[in-house]
């Protein structure tokens, strides 16, 4: 196998960052990739999701999952080609998703629990769809809108991060449920994005300032469903505007994620009380068990041109810091995939 394949390039965490990662947190290692043994197979990884839980698996500390250790392959979601098997789960040639680890090639047994690798079907969508609509940004936004935030239709949906890959399939599918929809994003391209091309009633630009009053106008008869992304000023700017009995989702903080100070928590948290509010946090992997419902019914609207994956594409496997960074600083229109390898 080491003379079919040139080495295995890995980024591994080589120190907890403080504030946003840097050059130093990461450790480009070389290692050969190993002939599987029976039951094993050897993923060429193909393309890498970038998400912005990746700054939180960085930390130390307990979470809903266990933080990357010092030493170790950078936790990622990826998707590739299986170019060697000794498993009767997966032939060579097939196009797999999973816990690849930003590496270029994944090896190991066919049904490694944390690899979780399941066989993808590129006629059903394109291969990065997979890594956003069909993977994990979409089921998040499926079952968080659906099972967690309970929306139905007539409800105004207000969510923050909207040009981003949770944050604009959570609108497409408020819309198609029959919901009012108000996008939070920064920044005047990401808002006509948004409005123009995913179909939002209307997008807020935060970093134009007048966030309270913009929520006022276009969420005139309050908000029933809350799917936050953010946190911080945003969060608590929402919960002045929410109705009775409303549903906050609290999906992720990216606002907080690097930050040096403790996280910010919402001052306006007694709305809740007044209006018999909930809030609720989500973590999608409960859902894992349910995936396949929500391929089902997104990857039919994919196909019929009723909903839209849009990914953000960065080429070049030595990319990943810098690309990992775009998260943070806001630069990515949709989800935002690194280019591994060519297929």
């Amino acid at each position: 196998m080491t003379d079919t394949f040139p080495p295995n390039q890995q980024f591994l965490l080589a120190a907890r960052p403080v504030g946003l990662p840097q050059a130093h947190d990461w450790k480009l290692h070389e290692q050969a990739v190993p002939a599987p043994a029976e039951g094993e197979i050897v993923v060429k990884v193909l393309y890498l999701s970038l998400d912005p839980a990746m700054r939180g698996w960085m930390n130390e500390g307990k979470s809903y999952i266990r933080p990357v250790a010092i030493g170790e392959v950078m936790r990622a979601g990826g998707l590739g080609v299986v170019v060697a098997s000794r498993s009767p789960r997966f032939a060579v040639g097939d196009h797999v998703a999973g816990g690849t680890g930003v590496q270029r090639h994944w090896s190991g047994p066919a049904d490694d629990k944390n690899a979780g690798f399941v066989k993808i079907d590129p006629r059903i969508g394109n291969l990065t769809a997979w890594l956003n609509l069909l993977g994990m940004p979409g089921m998040t936004a499926y079952f968080g809108l659906r099972d967690v935030g309970q929306a139905k239709a007539g409800d105004t949906v207000v969510v923050s991060g909207a040009a981003g890959a949770v944050g604009m399939t959570v609108g497409q599918v408020a819309k198609r449920m029959g919901c009012r929809v108000v996008g939070i994003a920064g920044g005047a391209e990401k808002c006509r994005f948004v409005v123009e091309q995913l179909g939002f009633d209307a997008c807020i630009d935060y970093k134009a300032g007048g966030l309270h009053a913009a929520l006022k106008q276009h969420c005139p008869q309050g908000v029933d469903v809350y799917f936050d992304n953010v946190g911080g000023d945003i969060l608590d700017a929402v919960l002045t505007r929410i109705n009775m009995k409303a549903r906050i989702v609290i999906c992720g903080a990216i606002s907080q994620y690097n930050a040096t100070a403790p996280v910010k928590g919402p001052t306006n948290y007694l709305a809740l009380l007044v209006n018999r509010a909930r809030m609720e946090g989500m973590v999608v992997f409960d859902y894992a068990a349910r995936y396949h419902e929500a391929v089902a019914e997104l990857g039919a609207w994919l196909a019929a041109g009723e909903i839209a994956s849009h990914e953000h594409v960065v080429d070049g496997f030595e990319q990943f810091p810098q690309a990992l960074l775009m998260l943070f600083e806001g630069r990515n229109l949709g989800k935002l995939v690194l280019k591994v390898a060519d297929a």
